[in-house]
Formats: C-alpha cells, structure tokens, sequence
C-alpha cells in the first residue's frame, strides 16, 4: 500500500551538486513528517534531515548543514534533497522515509515507512 521511491543519485565529483526526489504513494501524504537518511558500507543508517507536515519547520545533521535543504510539494506528493557542494564523505545509499506523525524528528525509531534508497557517490 505505502511506497516511497527514491531517484535522483548518482556519481558527482566533489563540489558538485544533486537533487534528490522522494515519491509517496498510499499515504495521506500532506499531514506526515517526513525525513531522509543515509547509510554507507558497514556503517550505521544516520539522520540527514527533516521537514514537517506543513514545510514550516526543517532540521539538519551537522555535517550536512549549509549545504543540503530539504523541502517538499504536498500538492506533488512528493520530498526533496539539495545537496551541494559535495564532499567523498557524502557517499552512501539515500533513504527517504515517513514518521506516520506531523513533527519533524531526527529520530529513526520514529519512522514507520522506508524507501528503497538511491546511491550516491562523489568522488575526489
């Protein structure tokens, strides 16, 4: 019933630039938070950022503030990731996902629903 797709990855040199996409699917998209996270080669999954079910309110990891922004399109069912001026240490799968609760949240017990996940790879 519930899907989230994840596009958009791919192979970018460092200082480059993506946008990540996040499609939603059999949800009342529109009243979720919603997050993204990532996870290397035997790493741990870790927050990236979050967004609210409005828009209104977005958070970041440390290592990814002032230059990812996350932002979403209710009316396209639909969340996104910037991210520019990338470094090698942003290399991992990408994983979209749905808190099922209007607040945004860093933490990752609190998301009921995961996409599949998109590669990301800089190089040097």
């Amino acid at each position: 019933q519930v899907q989230l797709v994840e596009s958009g990855g791919g192979l970018v040199q460092a200082g480059g630039s993506l946008r990540l996409s996040c499609a939603a699917s059999g949800l009342t998209f529109s009243i979720y938070a919603m997050g993204w996270f990532r996870q290397a080669p035997g790493k741990e999954r870790d927050f990236v950022a979050t967004i609210n079910w409005s828009g209104g309110s977005k958070y970041y990891a440390d290592s990814v503030k002032g230059r990812f922004t996350i932002s979403r399109d209710n009316a396209k069912n639909t969340v996104y990731l910037q991210k520019n001026s990338l470094k090698p240490e942003d290399t991992a799968v990408y994983y979209c996902a749905d808190s099922n609760d209007k607040g945004a949240t860093n933490r990752r017990g609190e998301y009921e629903y995961w996409g599949k996940g998109t590669q990301v790879t800089v190089s040097k």
